[in-house]
């Protein structure tokens, strides 16, 4: 049952198959919550959004189209689920920030960083959290999972050209932040 795919499965819960949607569950609640917990930095808020958004994405099933991917329509709703969320707690445009006081260097063979990125991907999770909220979440949706250009700009109610300025600008954020803190990851292209 795990092999098939989003629509098959979509198909199976409108014909009556309820219990079927646990496969989507299954399949993007761990990168839906990642992205929940950069966005919100609280487990608990980021689980209720979560929760929300499956609930909101299985009442409008039938709405959705394949004009797009699942995971894009999803990641819509996890968004605006997030972004009311976030207006509810009067945060509207940013959250506070903690700022890092470690500088950290790992050593002077780009080749051997760029080989081990696994090991460091938490410490730029924590530089990627530094950034505005809109700038480290086109950063998770590109880099982390993956979307394209055309996804993000969806996903997110942008245009395409909007959608690379936002990106441009949140890698050069990210680019001074690292450089400020003596990160010697090269993450860009």
């Amino acid at each position: 049952m795990n092999t098939l795919s989003d629509l098959e499965i979509i198909e199976s819960v409108l014909s009556g198959k309820k219990h079927n949607y646990k496969l989507l569950v299954d399949r993007y609640k761990t990168k839906a919550f990642s992205l929940l917990i950069r966005m919100l930095k609280n487990k608990e808020e980021a689980e209720e959004v979560l929760q929300d958004s499956f609930i909101k994405a299985y009442y409008a099933l039938a709405n959705f189209n394949n004009n797009s991917k699942f995971s894009t329509w999803f990641y819509k709703i996890v968004y605006n689920s997030c972004l009311s969320h976030l207006s509810k707690l009067k945060r509207r445009s940013e959250l506070e920030y903690v700022s890092i006081e470690t500088e950290v260097e790992y050593g002077k063979n780009d080749e051997t960083i760029l080989s081990n990125l696994e090991d460091y991907k938490e410490e730029l999770y924590k530089y990627i959290d530094l950034l505005p909220i809109k700038y480290s979440l086109i950063l998770i949706l590109f880099y982390i999972d993956e979307l394209s250009i055309n996804e993000i700009s969806s996903t997110l109610n942008l245009s395409v050209s909007n959608t690379k300025v936002l990106l441009h600008r949140a890698r050069t954020d990210l680019k001074n932040i690292l450089e400020k803190h003596h990160f010697k990851q090269v993450i860009y292209g």
